[in-house]
């Protein structure tokens, strides 16, 4: 970690006017000794991370908003059907049978996040998350836009109210809601489809009052949360900055301040200085309010705006840049990094394992699903002739087209009939079919319980499902020496 603060800035108004004292690691930056929250006018950084992460949020607001629109095989790219219990994901469909592979999604997400962070630390807070994406380059962009700079926006807030003020502040919140049900309404479409969101927003609120109160309540929570809350999500709610000290450690690649070069700070033309002049960009530009060159802190999501608003004021100062970079704690002491380390070693033999698990799992999902359940009651049936059992046959088609099914019985003992599913069967597009199935063994030859297979062909050929099925039935000895009567199970 870097030397403690040796200078600090003084100390910035709040929105209210009111003082907060400058950024320390006693305590979180964004609440002031009586407990109260400031609220934080981060100034613009540029340079080239700047216009990277500018570029690569844009194509990814685009991404998470472009889904829903983009159709593969005849239905969105993500869609969570959930009414109609399927799941359509790039062009896999999996019906609620498939769900237990969502335990791959889920783990392989934590994993890869756990790699990810051993190797470059909080990236993905700084660059993916969407809390990040949309508030500094969606709600931030409209504030800057209707209040002005960093300076600007301190004097707006502080400023008594007037007619300008409230006209400012009316247009940026409804923006604000604007957005918010923008990006409500898209999320909804997820689950409903945008035709069908389409069609909710043309009727009455009653006739989807459902849908309606998740519009309104994720509206609310959204315009809550950027309007207002904003970085207090990361640090109170999202449970990532904790945990990010038990994944990195002194290898892990973090957004630091070199020490040994800029310590003692003083301003230009200083003798037996340091590089830093001590001029509080770098926290200026944070969105967090933390002074980078105390180190790594709770809430530095590694945005890097304070390493463009460092290398720009080195560039003025024809000083060589990197003052602040990112790069690994031991790098800032000297020592060497080390990439290949056992955490690293352990979440990659994680995550590779889980890889090799999750594509063996989704290469044995087909387009259609079968399950075969026991009929409820006596659990067989015996007469003169036969003993017999009775199924149900549940068929999922997961294609958006019909499909011809045949369904047989096999790898059963000679003897062996079924009632019921002796033509093909037609199941609609993304529908079921549920049909009793009679298996039958004739009682000269049955020679106890015994298992046999239902076989499901599509009519083309493409694919086929195999179930295996046991066949209950009393004991062969007590079968033979029973009356000619009609007996049933217990």
């Amino acid at each position: 970690m870097s030397e403690p603060l040796r200078s600090a800035p003084p100390p910035r108004p709040s929105g209210k006017g009111r003082h907060f004292p400058a950024p320390n690691r006693d305590s979180v930056t964004t609440i002031r000794e009586d407990g109260s929250r400031p609220y934080l006018y981060p100034a613009d950084a540029r340079g080239k991370f700047a216009t990277a992460r500018r570029w690569s949020a844009l194509g990814l607001i685009a991404f998470y908003l472009s889904l829903p629109w983009i159709q593969i095989g005849g239905y969105p790219a993500v869609f969570i059907d959930v009414a109609d219990r399927r799941f359509h994901l790039f062009g896999l469909t999996l019906a609620a049978q498939d769900m237990w592979l969502m335990f791959f999604v889920i783990t392989g997400l934590g994993f890869s996040l756990f790699f990810i962070t051993a190797l470059l630390g909080r990236v993905w807070c700084g660059w993916a998350c969407p809390q990040t994406v949309f508030l500094d380059h969606v709600y931030r962009r409209i504030e800057r836009w209707i209040d002005g700079d960093a300076v600007q926006r301190r004097k707006l807030a502080a400023a008594p109210l007037s007619a300008n003020k409230i006209a400012r502040r009316a247009v940026k919140h409804a923006l604000y809601l604007v957005v918010s049900a923008v990006i409500t309404h898209l999320f909804l479409a997820y689950f409903v489809s945008l035709p069908e969101v389409w069609s909710m927003m043309h009727a009455a609120p009653a006739e989807h009052w459902s849908a309606f109160g998740f519009i309104l309540i994720s509206t609310g929570i959204l315009y809550f949360n950027f309007a207002w809350f904003r970085e207090q999500l990361c640090i109170v709610i999202c449970p990532y900055g904790r945990l990010q000290s038990a994944l990195i450690d002194d290898n892990t690649m973090v957004i630091g301040y070199d020490a040994a070069r800029g310590e003692p700070r003083g301003k230009v033309g200083t003798p037996n200085v340091g590089s830093c002049i001590d001029c509080s960009r770098c926290v200026q530009v944070c969105p967090a309010g933390i002074d980078i060159r105390q180190g790594l802190q709770l809430e530095c999501i590694g945005c890097t705006a304070c390493i463009d608003a460092c290398d720009e004021v080195m560039t003025r100062l024809e000083r060589p840049t990197g003052l602040i970079r990112y790069d690994s704690q031991n790098a800032f002491t000297g020592k060497r990094t080390r990439w290949f380390r056992p955490r690293v070693a352990l979440y990659g033999v994680l995550l590779l394992a889980g890889a090799c698990v999750a594509t063996w799992a989704l290469s044995t999902v087909r387009p259609a699903n079968l399950g075969v359940t026991r009929i409820t009651g006596a659990p067989y049936f015996v007469d003169t002739t036969f003993v017999r059992n009775q199924y149900l046959v549940r068929l999922v088609n997961k294609r958006n087209h019909p499909v011809a099914f045949d369904v047989r019985i096999a790898r059963g003992p000679d003897g062996l009939r079924q009632t019921g599913f002796t033509e093909p069967v037609i199941v609609a597009p993304l529908g079921e079919l549920v049909q009793p199935l009679v298996v039958r063994q004739a009682r000269d030859g049955y020679e106890g319980p015994f298992t046999f297979d239902v076989e499901v062909r599509e009519t083309s050929g493409a694919f086929e499902l195999k179930r295996t099925v046991e066949f209950l039935g009393p004991e062969a000895h007590l079968l033979h020496e029973e009356s000619s009567l009609p007996i049933g199970g217990p």
